[in-house]
């Protein structure tokens, strides 16, 4: 059940109708307060203050009917410019960053005000009565304009005009690709940070063998969104077994896929208690997942490299935060599951992730492109020297050596004279330095 909540949870925070239903609701609800408050006080205050002029039926009308009008066709305008976005955003850098940009509270936001203050602007003009209204029986009301409401109405139309100037400037920053990639970079950073919050303890341990008792295996397809690690731990506890799981988020799995394996006696109605405990939807999310935020900048790097692209700066900005991404790994104990649990909390032990796995995710998966192109290939080598600063210090920097030397055997069949040289030149001074590897920056500067 929790793992549905939260997997609802996502899906809301990535729809473009959560938001503006929410603000719409709100502004019904504020209609029928501020009516409420003006049928209690009247009309006939506002002569006692001179600086507000009490607004006409005619006029209250007219202001209304304006702002309605005005509200709903720049509403219309602010969602076809947001979707245009996202398609350049999808084809430019490509379809999984779709994920980031329906994440956007900016755009909702801007969406649900001008709805909001449109459907404000129509229950408000329902009530305004002219001097020649009747009611039932053919009797005269008189005239009845809501002066809070209107300053209320006037107040949402200047916020209108605020948020259209934000979302003027918001939507083609956030598709520069030096923001995207930041963005991305700083919410793995971030979801490093919540997953491992502890030191590195100088020991790495890794159950490789996780094919230990009875296998649970999926009746849905699709990719793992959320994993519930409390149900599954007070499932084991309670069955007194042990649990194995052979999936991480953001692994797909069709009906006959193991999702975990029991160690101990269970009864009939477990595994689908287990199963519970998986959300399966149909894209891969960051909540719990993140190889996702990494594969992301490694997707923009590699089409950055590709020959129809060729911009090696672009990849490079991708190479930087990856670095900063594996700096913030290598200090860290990874002995944790995707909600920050100690491997083997309640009898339940995830999918274990060693720096090793990080490494091979992000850079060895731009190795190959990068070893193609002089630019990429230096800048590697100075990346993995940064990284290498922070892991050798705990031991872990031999994976990072192990992605040089395969760099610089892939390179010597795609480069050739002067380059070839300078990268190997880079390599050697970088391997050779048990103690300290003598590249610290990565500025992208010194690349020639």
């Amino acid at each position: 059940m929790r793992a549905w909540l939260r997997h609802t949870a996502i899906n809301l925070r990535g729809s473009y109708w959560f938001l503006p239903a929410l603000l719409t609701l709100s502004a019904l609800v504020l209609s029928i307060l501020t009516w409420w408050i003006d049928m209690r006080i009247g009309s006939n205050w506002t002569d006692r203050i001179s600086f507000i002029r009490a607004t006409k039926p005619e006029g209250a009308r007219s202001l209304l009917s304006t702002i309605a009008g005005s509200t709903i066709g720049v509403a219309g305008t602010v969602f076809s410019i947001t979707i245009a976005a996202v398609v350049y955003a999808s084809g430019s850098y490509g379809p999984r960053l779709l994920t980031n940009f329906m994440n956007d509270r900016g755009n909702q936001f801007t969406l649900g005000i001008f709805i909001a203050t449109f459907v404000y602007s129509l229950m408000i003009l329902r009530i305004i009565r002219l001097p020649d209204n009747t009611g039932l029986f053919g009797t005269p009301t008189g005239e009845f304009v809501p002066q809070i409401s209107m300053l209320v109405a006037l107040a949402l139309s200047l916020m209108s005009v605020a948020v259209l100037v934000y979302f003027l400037h918001h939507v083609p920053h956030s598709i520069q690709i030096n923001h995207v990639v930041a963005d991305i970079g700083r919410n793995a950073i971030k979801a490093i940070e919540k997953r491992y919050p502890d030191p590195h303890d100088g020991a790495d341990w890794i159950d490789r063998d996780v094919r230990i008792g009875e296998a649970v295996s999926s009746r849905k397809t699709g990719y793992i969104e959320v994993i519930d690690y409390d149900t599954l731990g007070r499932i084991a506890e309670r069955q007194g077994a042990t649990v194995r799981l052979a999936v991480r988020a953001g692994d797909f799995v069709h009906p006959g896929v193991a999702l975990l394996w029991v160690e101990g006696t269970i009864g009939e109605d477990i595994p689908g208690s287990l199963r519970s405990a998986f959300a399966v939807g149909t894209s891969r999310t960051q909540s719990q997942d993140i190889e996702f935020a990494i594969d992301e900048l490694v997707e923009i790097g590699l089409r950055a490299l590709s020959p129809g692209i060729n911009d090696p700066f672009t990849a490079i900005t991708c190479m930087h935060w990856l670095s900063a991404v594996l700096t913030s790994l290598a200090d860290r104990d990874l002995d944790r599951d995707a909600d920050g649990r100690q491997y083997g909390e309640d009898g339940v032990y995830c999918l274990a992730d060693d720096f090793d796995h990080y490494v091979q995710r992000s850079f060895g998966s731009l190795r190959a492109s990068a070893a193609a192109n002089d630019l990429a290939a230096k800048l590697f080598v100075d990346a993995m020297g940064s990284v290498m600063l922070m892991a050798h210090r705990h031991g872990r920097d031999e994976p990072c050596r192990m992605q040089v030397r395969r760099l610089i055997e892939q390179a010597r069949e795609a480069l050739k004279g002067p380059a070839l040289y300078e990268l190997e030149k880079r390599s050697v001074a970088l391997l050779d330095n048990e103690r300290r590897p003598p590249f610290g920056s990565t500025s992208g500067h010194d690349l020639a």
